[in-house]
């Protein structure tokens, strides 16, 4: 129904929204990062925006492929959307969740106890991104949401 059969004269509001649902597989981190680059694509962003934006995603994808299912695999849903001038994702796994938001959003803060890891996750998808917001349960999973600026605006 567009605002013209509502009655309404509102300008329409840009409801192309994508989902993905992919399995916590490290191959999949790609698949992500590819598809939030080609969807902040079409908001005519600056090179240095769509590196941006596709950093934080791919911080985002890789912290819940690598923390949310310790010793199994699950599913890790990817939701973007766009208004006029932004680009928002939302990261959401359904694994162990985090204890302590605050402490694991500190640079350098790992649980990796292997070395492999540096603990800048968080620190760069804030870095990268004009927004970021982290909400976690226990044992019921983490959503990460990020939003970016694009087209120079």
């Amino acid at each position: 129904m567009s605002a013209e059969d509502t009655g309404s004269r509102a300008k329409p509001v840009n409801h192309n929204t994508v989902r993905l649902t992919f399995l916590s597989i490290p191959e999949n981190e790609s698949i992500g990062r590819t598809l939030a680059a080609a969807y902040a694509a079409v908001s005519d962003p600056t090179l240095e925006e769509l590196m941006d934006f596709k950093t934080a995603v791919s911080e985002a994808v890789t912290n819940a492929i690598l923390h949310a299912y310790p010793e199994s695999e699950g599913d890790i849903e990817m939701e973007l959307s766009r208004d006029e001038s932004r680009v928002k994702v939302v990261v959401t796994d359904f694994g162990i969740g985090i204890r302590d938001i605050e402490k694991s959003m500190e640079p350098l803060y790992t649980t990796d106890t292997s070395g492999e890891r540096s603990g800048m996750g968080f620190t760069f998808m804030e870095a990268f991104s004009d927004h970021l917001e982290v909400i976690s349960e226990p044992g019921r999973g983490t959503r990460v949401y990020l939003t970016k600026r694009m087209g120079g605006r």
